[in-house]
């Protein structure tokens, strides 16, 4: 006999661990609003990732979602086409997606979007790894392929997660969905552990003592990349991402993520309530598509008046509000009442990290030519501590145009290039690739000009994602619970309410919260025998730790 497979890891989170994906997939579906409330319309803010879910859901129970829009449809799920390239594309924001994320793959297997590995450091699917460090180039294809201070570094981390953070116990409870077990060490971790960053517990484990391991952690790490620029979060934000296998087993989308918030604007799903068969959300729309950015939100007779930057304003019964929370604060007048004071701190407390890419367009993938001289690819995949840190590296065959991400940073690394206009961008970054890759012409290989994105400096961004600071769980417990805490009828979601700021799997399923909110709030219910996240919320919400 052999024995059974283990479940997958998913990313139930531990802070709240709601089987989103089981409430999607249940064949009686997510729930029902009585015949008066069909049709009514709600209004959705943001067209991103949790926008659209959230919009998408809404249709399917029969109301009227009304989309507004100060950009483009898709958010941090931005897909820049290269002219005269058609297909590909640069991800300027999401460009990962770990296949743990099972909220989110409901979605993309629903449009059937074609997925194949994302090329991480040292993953099986990478061609090569090169890590660069000190003026050191080490060139690898697996971890042990590298000296072995690296391989040190990497148990010394393993050590650390089982010894201080009962890895494995953590582990198997989320693949077996044990939540008893998994909210007993869960919250107490969070009461221990909400004060550490991420450098104190990584300086306070003897596995870590010496100061040059911690060095050749941050800035190589394992699973996606380096993690220093991590060090002053809270290392409560590590293990949520740890724990659910997000760091690892990453998948890209061909053509771009970004057909996945614009398919869901256009898919047509079976079983509609109240509208007839064929209907989407561009439908819905019209030709005019979706509103324009919002410019002010107030409590008002009948509901919650929305107003746009023309000037038309709406009075809806429900609002649902996806953008970054600082647009809250600058970009879009809002009535405080709309929160309360407590929830009003935690906005103000929000802390986002930055984050910066250039990519490049290559006549071909020509790092894949293989050096006759050392016998390795040209170039690989890159983790460096000079200023491009993460280089990346895509193709869809010799024949085909390749693209690069020449750099890929966060933080002070975004900062150094944040004044730079993309052509300055690339000089320097072929200046400092040049160190690394002597001898290598990258720039005869480049086509037309570079992309470039910092997202602090985007006006409806203002940053990459949250990342709380040590101490900052209150306040993330205040925006997560939000849509139980008599939101009346406004309803915050996004990536940035979620546990898991910067995986598109924390926008979905934070959507889905509040269309359980809105559904609830109209006088619908979840099945009895497919309970929603309001419905399980008493049983599983979030440790409340103590404020005085």
């Amino acid at each position: 006999m052999t024995s059974a497979k283990p479940a997958p890891i998913t990313m139930l989170v531990p802070d709240f661990p709601f089987s989103y994906d089981e409430w999607l997939s249940h064949p009686a579906g997510l729930g029902t609003v009585p015949t008066e409330r069909l049709g009514t319309r709600v209004a959705v803010i943001g067209g991103g990732m949790a926008g659209m879910t959230a919009a998408y859901e809404l249709m399917r129970l029969g109301l009227r979602p009304i989309v507004y829009e100060a950009g483009q449809l898709g958010g941090r799920m931005r897909s820049v086409p290269f002219p005269g390239a058609p297909g590909v594309v640069a991800e300027m924001g999401a460009m990962r997606f770990p296949v743990s994320a099972r909220s989110l793959f409901h979605y993309v297997d629903l449009l059937g979007l074609p997925t194949r590995p994302f090329p991480n450091p040292l993953a099986p699917g990478t061609p090569a790894t090169v890590i660069h460090l000190g003026g050191e180039r080490h060139h690898a294809r697996t971890a042990d392929d590298l000296p072995a201070a690296y391989q040190q570094v990497a148990d010394a981390w393993e050590k650390v997660l089982t010894e201080h953070a009962e890895l494995f116990t953590v582990s198997t409870a989320i693949r077996d969905r044990d939540v008893a077990t998994l909210k007993s060490v869960w919250n107490r971790l969070v009461t221990e552990l909400d004060d550490t960053s991420f450098w104190g517990f990584l300086s306070a484990s003897p596995a870590f003592r010496s100061f040059r391991q911690r060095e050749i952690f941050g800035q190589v790490g394992f699973g996606s990349g380096g993690w220093d620029t991590d060090f002053p979060n809270s290392v409560l934000e590590i293990l949520r991402v740890v724990y659910t296998g997000a760091d690892v087993d990453h998948v890209l989308i061909p053509g771009g993520c970004q057909q996945l918030p614009r398919g869901l604007w256009r898919h047509r799903p079976r079983g509609l309530a109240h509208w007839p068969h064929g209907t989407s959300l561009a439908l819905l729309h019209g030709e005019a598509g979706p509103r324009p950015a919002v410019a002010s939100m107030r409590r008002s007779e009948g509901g919650i008046e929305v107003r746009d930057v023309t000037g038309q304003g709406e009075v809806f019964q429900a609002v649902v509000c996806t953008p970054h929370v600082w647009t809250l604060l600058n970009r879009i007048r809002t009535d405080p009442a709309l929160l309360t004071p407590a929830q009003w701190t935690a906005v103000e407390r929000t802390h986002y990290m930055g984050s910066s890419k250039l990519f490049v367009l290559t006549d071909r993938p020509f790092w894949r030519d293989v050096d006759p001289a050392t016998g390795h690819e040209t170039m690989g995949m890159t983790l460096t501590d000079r200023l491009a840190r993460g280089v990346y590296l895509f193709d869809d065959g010799p024949d085909e145009p390749g693209v690069m991400c020449l750099s890929y940073t966060w933080n002070d690394d975004s900062l150094k290039v944040a004044t730079l206009s993309a052509t300055e961008r690339l000089e320097v970054l072929l200046a400092r690739l040049a160190d690394i890759y002597p001898g290598v012409d990258i720039r005869s290989h480049i086509v037309g000009d570079p992309v470039a994105v910092t997202w602090e400096t985007e006006p409806a961004f203002m940053g990459a994602f949250r990342a709380n600071l040590p101490g900052q769980y209150r306040y993330q417990r205040r925006l997560f619970t939000q849509f139980m805490q008599d939101p009346g009828g406004f309803y915050l979601c996004g990536d940035d309410v979620s546990w898991t700021a910067g995986f598109a799997e924390g926008a979905v399923t934070t959507a889905l919260n509040a269309v359980w909110g809105v559904m609830h709030q109209l006088g619908g219910a979840s099945p009895d025998d497919n309970p929603g996240p309001g419905d399980a919320f008493h049983r599983l919400a979030p440790v409340d730790l103590p404020y005085s």
